[in-house]
């Protein structure tokens, strides 16, 4: 079987259009290279452009976007229409074959709705977070078709619950579940930086190898810390639901893509 790899791409790798066809052309290289590579994407700053063209406030609680009815619409519009097509289109012009998905599609992902809390006045209170979702559980039937037919899977972060009612999910859980549910050999997270250091100011302070069991140690002693929490969150997901290897690399080195899969010190590398 091929070696399978799990893309979580997002953020400011995104925003930039040549560092973007440089990422897709090096996932493309991956593929050629006899490598089974699913991408799973968010798209934050163009969402955020999304509700501002649309006039729909929004506002963010411990890091999460409130997500309205109305401002679903224009989520869901803006990733799966813009973000995800884009994707598909850029890689499809490389050789390759992709096909963009949402968790919707094929019942990948059910989701349900996050049942929040959050400090106010100094005590935890519930706060409706409107359709913001976790994943409730990962059907990956229809990625392993794809697969197997050679396409590249790009897939978006929404899905529904049950009743089909559709929710906004954290791109990087979302990411870490499906490449548990795969048990993907690599689930890389593309970020920009290199990876996680010891002293976030100072990058020749990255620490290359850490196991699951240090986790937790590393975030009370503040190591993890801001954007790189819910990073290391999801590669816990990833691996404790069957991924092999959790790895957090730099996405403004797309070249880091092709290196990773012989060079063991590049980024930081999460085991269990």
């Amino acid at each position: 079987m091929n070696q399978l790899v799990l893309i979580k791409y997002g953020g400011n790798a995104m925003s930039n259009d040549f560092l973007k066809k440089q990422i897709l052309t090096n996932i493309a290289k991956l593929k050629a290279k006899n490598i089974d590579v699913v991408i799973v994407h968010g798209g934050g700053p163009f969402i955020k452009q999304a509700l501002t063209d649309a006039n729909v406030e929004s506002e963010f609680i411990d890091g999460q976007r409130k997500t309205t009815p109305e401002a679903f619409t224009h989520v869901e519009m803006t990733l799966k229409g813009k973000v995800n097509s884009e994707l598909v289109s850029l890689l499809n012009t490389t050789g390759q074959k992709a096909v963009g998905l949402s968790g919707r599609d094929g019942e990948l992902v059910i989701a349900k709705k996050r049942n929040h809390k959050t400090l106010i006045d100094g005590q935890l209170q519930e706060v409706d977070m409107g359709r913001v979702g976790d994943v409730d559980r990962v059907n990956p039937e229809v990625i392993y078709a794809l697969l197997e037919k050679d396409f590249i899977p790009v897939i978006s972060c929404i899905a529904a619950d049950e009743s089909g009612v559709g929710y906004n999910v954290n791109g990087d859980m979302f990411a870490g579940h499906i490449a548990g549910a795969l048990n993907a050999d690599q689930y890389i997270v593309l970020t920009d930086v290199d990876g996680l250091m010891e002293d976030k100011d100072d990058p020749q302070t990255i620490i290359n190898n850490i196991q699951l069991i240090d986790l937790e140690k590393l975030i009370e002693r503040g190591v993890v810390q801001g954007g790189m929490i819910p990073k290391m969150e999801s590669c816990e997901i990833a691996l404790l639901n069957g991924a092999k290897v959790a790895r957090i690399i730099n996405g403004t080195m797309p070249e880091q893509l092709l290196e990773l899969i012989e060079n063991n010190s590049i980024g930081t590398k999460i085991t269990k």
